[in-house]
């Protein structure tokens, strides 16, 4: 990626317009304007003019050369460094990480997407800084700090959260449905359904715990945080907490249908297990007298009628025994 790759965005009361890596020195130098600097990939020349112009931390560097598993925040002298994630679907019920770092300074912001799955694609991890952008230039927002930019991408990203949510939200109710009507299917696919989805909900609500942690931790540096920029810290706090919370009460509901499942599979199994044991009862002594008398009744070419017969009415009065005793036993 050549340096001119790096997108470079120069925001004023008067709209937005597009400059070259080669002004960055002279623009942030500059009063009452804003500089977004957006890297949808990392590499060498990135890191050279984060580091030169900048002046970043080599340890904030190689933080956004790597994927990160956790979110973290690090105050530094000159920025704050925020990695946050957001979750997108992949195969086979995997949720995908993607990742957002953010240096946040006094008139500049640096977004540094990645690095992500292969298999996810790129215009996956641009999607927020995208929006945010296209309402700046459509003069539909109007940002006056870094952290207004800031706030508004994580917005994005909150909400993108929340549709994650939605379509879980969706499976779960399917799932409802098909356990209450008794329409599972394949018991194995069904299972398989059933834990891919808690897996979802599961991993968005880790992520929006997380951020949240993140921001309760920013919320208390004021030293880094503008007066007027302290509200917006605070609303992402609440946005990442209700995230979490609707994840988590989907993800015990769906917990409920599990239950539900397991409950109705479980009393299939055990009237199974009660009418094979019926089974057993009367056919286990029948099949033990005949063993030992059937050789001395039924013997080559002569049969003795009379004990014949007298043990086959032993044998239909022990299996009527049975079977009254076992209906006695609620068994069937």
């Amino acid at each position: 990626m050549e340096a001119s790759d790096m997108d470079v965005h120069v925001i004023t009361s008067a709209g937005v317009r597009d400059a070259s890596v080669a002004e960055l020195p002279t623009l942030l130098g500059v009063p009452e304007s804003l500089v977004w600097v957006d890297i949808p990939v990392w590499d060498e020349q990135a890191a050279d003019v984060l580091a030169r112009v900048f002046g970043f931390h080599p340890l904030a560097l190689r933080d956004c050369a790597v994927r990160n598993r956790v979110p973290k925040m690090h105050a530094y002298p000159d920025a704050l460094f925020i990695v946050l994630h957001a979750p997108e679907r992949g195969a086979a019920g995997h949720v995908h990480y993607v990742e957002l770092d953010r240096f946040i300074g006094p008139g500049f912001l640096v977004t540094v997407h990645g690095p992500t799955n292969a298999a996810v694609p790129v215009e996956v991890s641009l999607r927020d800084t995208t929006e945010v952008l296209e309402r700046i230039r459509a003069g539909r927002f109007h940002p006056t700090t870094s952290f207004d930019i800031s706030h508004a991408i994580v917005s994005a990203l909150v909400r993108r959260m929340e549709v994650f949510v939605e379509t879980l939200t969706e499976d779960v109710w399917d799932l409802e449905k098909r356990v209450t009507a008794g329409q599972m299917g394949v018991p194995e696919r069904f299972l398989d359904d059933l834990f891919r989805t808690r897996h979802g909900l599961l991993a968005v609500r880790t992520m929006a715990a997380q951020a949240r942690e993140i921001y309760r931790r920013v919320a208390t540096l004021s030293r880094f945080v503008p007066v007027e920029s302290r509200p917006l810290v605070h609303d992402l706090v609440d946005q990442f907490d209700r995230v979490s919370g609707l994840a988590e009460d989907e993800k015990d509901y769906l917990q409920g249908v599990i239950e539900f499942y397991r409950a109705r599979t479980d009393t299939k199994m055990t009237i199974a297990a009660e009418r094979l044991a019926v089974i057993a009862v009367v056919t286990l002594p029948v099949t033990a007298l005949a063993s030992v008398l059937g050789m001395n009744l039924i013997v080559n070419d002569h049969t003795t009628p009379i004990p014949l017969a007298v043990s086959l009415a032993v044998m239909v009065a022990m299996s009527s025994s049975l079977l009254a005793w076992a209906k006695r036993q609620g068994w069937w």
